[in-house]
């Protein structure tokens, strides 16, 4: 794919324009090589996305990569006139960096199930749960979250929870090319806010809770909800969304999604557990659904 042709894939995606390109004849007519936002790991046919942080703009960082050999730039803000590449102005860069790592990795989501869990607590358990489910299941599933990153019996020191779109993107064309049929992901609200996660395809949603967190990125606990409600307004419609009905932001969960399921234990649910038993072994109970009940 070349330059030219992975940035004309930004007009695809709703919500972002775009200045317009060069013509033929320039840099863009070469093969591009990678997507990155680090102008330290720019290199020659890579395109460089400067991204607007919290304290800088990443435009600064442009004359670095393009050192480094970056081919292209993506920035929010105006070429500066002595710029040696070209240089395309969009309305949003985090949007455009995830759309460009996913159409750059050829959308490993659409070769696989990827079930994205989000939560202030209890995502780890989740995310390992299901990963389990689905191998049991007969599909090989990876893994990325907290404590680790895994690619079948293959397991990586984890970065963050959920990790900038490039590497987030190269590390599920990995999996796809390692056998696996699902990914489960623990997909943070610092990456729902910040559009790492855009472009995925989630085949499913799960909300665990929300609890008080994380004030010190949200503005307060709206703005924290609002993050992590994203991921249910990606879903699509026809992909379940599991959520905890317990939760006092279930239910506006519920009413956004296309496929609702919920489970909890004081409301009435579509999954909930029977007569909890308590003992030194551990909790005891059985599972009831709408297909029936399943016993202990």
């Amino acid at each position: 794919m070349t330059l030219g042709d992975l940035l004309r894939a930004l007009d695809r995606v709703p919500g972002l324009t775009r200045s317009p390109l060069p013509g033929a004849g320039s840099t863009l007519d070469g093969q591009c090589t990678g997507v990155t936002h680090d102008s330290r790991r720019a290199g020659s046919g890579a395109i460089f996305v400067a991204l607007v942080g919290q304290k800088a703009n990443g435009a600064v960082f442009a004359p670095q990569a393009i050192a480094a050999g970056a081919s292209a730039i993506v920035a929010e803000s105006p070429a500066p006139s002595d710029v040696s590449v070209p240089w395309v102005v969009v309305n949003d860069a985090r949007l455009a960096l995830a759309w460009l790592s996913a159409e750059f990795f050829h959308h490993p989501s659409r070769d696989m199930r990827v079930v994205g869990i989000t939560g202030t607590n209890g995502k780890t358990t989740t995310s390992f749960l299901t990963s389990a489910i689905l191998d049991a299941a007969g599909i090989p599933c990876g893994l990325m979250g907290t404590v680790t990153y895994r690619i079948g019996d293959r397991a990586f020191d984890a970065t963050r929870t959920t990790p900038e779109a490039p590497d987030l993107q190269s590390f599920m064309r990995d999996m796809v090319a390692g056998g696996c049929g699902a990914c489960v992901m623990e997909v943070s609200s610092h990456a729902l806010a910040l559009k790492r996660v855009d472009g995925i395809r989630f085949a499913a949603g799960v909300f665990t809770n929300l609890t008080r967190d994380h004030l010190d990125f949200h503005a307060d606990m709206e703005d924290y909800f609002a993050a992590k409600r994203r991921l249910f307004e990606m879903l699509p419609r026809d992909a379940p969304a599991v959520i905890n009905i317990d939760d006092p932001r279930g239910a506006s969960l519920v009413d956004i999604a296309g496929r609702p399921v919920t489970y909890g234990i004081n409301k009435t649910a579509d999954v909930s557990p029977g007569p909890l038993s308590f003992t030194l072994s551990g909790l005891d109970f059985e599972i009831r659904t709408p297909h029936g009940d399943r016993p202990r």
